[in-house]
């Protein structure tokens, strides 16, 4: 099951928690998934994207398409400093691949499109298994409409040291499992938004809002449904004035606990939409958060302040199932893959 440590959040409260090297993997077929399980985690094949053709392929979307379909090992594409300008999809029939920059400030992918909320994604992960680390995912669009940096409809993703960028709808969490760690997220209006069931561990939460822009909109749709966004140990940084959310669904369900709010956040910290019926059924809490933003003197009286029990099932990534699914990365890498291309390396 790999690395596994127990780090102490608080006093009261125990949280399991996954060393931050590991890239992840099923070792069962759960969540309806039905990607066939790499029979060794160890290693995985390397494909490499390099846009001047010092690699195997120029483009991280030509790499992805020689992954052969209903793959069943795990592959790893490392993609070469630069600037890829591509609109890019991972399908859903190609699961278990991890795409690695360097770093995120070196390695950046971008795109500008507007109005669709799920087809204006610089970058769209429909496959389970899914990772990526050190990239930045950026929509250029403006300021003036939906504009999709990140979209995220498949069950079992992670995202290490990723910086995700745009002004509206930034990231689209919209459906399974998943789990941000260390990620910077920017945007102004409902840029985390989505009916995913998400944790993001120490992430740095950046709001462009000038006045009382919503940092999350989360679209929980029924009281039976096992999602929403849970904020660990992060902070919240920004220009102007924002909310931590208001709902996209009626029982959108949002929790922000150990995490540093600074001035950026509201006295009323959330916002119903004026919807006074929705105020029983929308879950919004906050649990021992620091800084001024974080005041709960003049807090709406429908949130929740989380005692530690409380609090306790939205502190473990047991919450997204990770315990299933996050492991240790391959330790080494083969190159006898055979993909779907026929072009001499460096190209694609």
């Amino acid at each position: 099951m790999g690395s596994v440590t127990m780090k102490n959040y608080s006093q009261n409260v125990s949280i399991l928690v996954v060393a931050t090297t590991i890239v992840f993997a099923s070792i069962t077929a759960t969540c309806g998934s039905t990607a066939t399980i790499p029979k060794d985690f160890s290693a995985a094949v390397l494909i490499r994207v390099e846009k001047y053709g010092r690699g195997d392929f120029r483009t991280i979307q030509g790499a992805i398409d020689s992954v052969p379909d209903n793959n069943s090992e795990l592959v790893f594409i490392s993609v070469a400093p630069g600037i890829y300008r591509e609109k890019i999809i991972v399908p859903a029939n190609k699961p278990f691949i991890t795409i690695s920059g360097t770093k995120a400030s070196h390695t950046k992918i971008t795109w500008s499109d507007g109005g669709s909320i799920l087809d204006s994604a610089t970058f769209t992960v429909l496959a389970s298994h899914f990772v990526a680390r050190s990239l930045t995912i950026q929509n250029t669009y403006g300021s003036y409409g939906k504009a999709v940096a990140l979209r995220v409809s498949a069950d079992r993703a992670a995202f290490y040291g990723c910086r995700i960028l745009s002004y509206q709808h930034t990231l689209l969490d919209d459906t399974g499992n998943h789990y941000y760690s260390k990620c910077y997220i920017e945007g102004a209006t409902d840029f985390i938004s989505g009916n995913a069931n998400s944790l993001f561990e120490r992430c740095l939460i950046h709001s462009l809002s000038t006045w009382g822009g919503a940092i999350t909109a989360q679209k929980r749709v029924s009281s039976e449904e096992n999602t929403g966004f849970t904020f660990l140990d992060c902070k919240i940084s920004g220009v102007g004035k924002a909310v931590l959310g208001r709902p996209w669904g009626p029982y959108s369900r949002v929790v922000y606990a150990l995490t540093y709010m600074s001035d950026v956040i509201l006295p009323q910290g959330w916002n119903d939409l004026n919807d006074h019926a929705m105020q029983k059924k929308l879950y919004y809490g906050e649990y021992r958060c620091s800084g001024p933003g974080a005041d709960r003197s003049k807090r709406i009286a429908w949130s929740n302040s989380l005692s530690d029990v409380e609090a306790s099932m939205f502190l473990s990534k047991d919450l997204t199932g990770g315990g299933a699914w996050l492991r240790n990365a391959a330790l080494k890498f083969k190159d006898d893959f055979t993909i779907n291309d026929a072009n001499p390396k460096g190209n694609r």
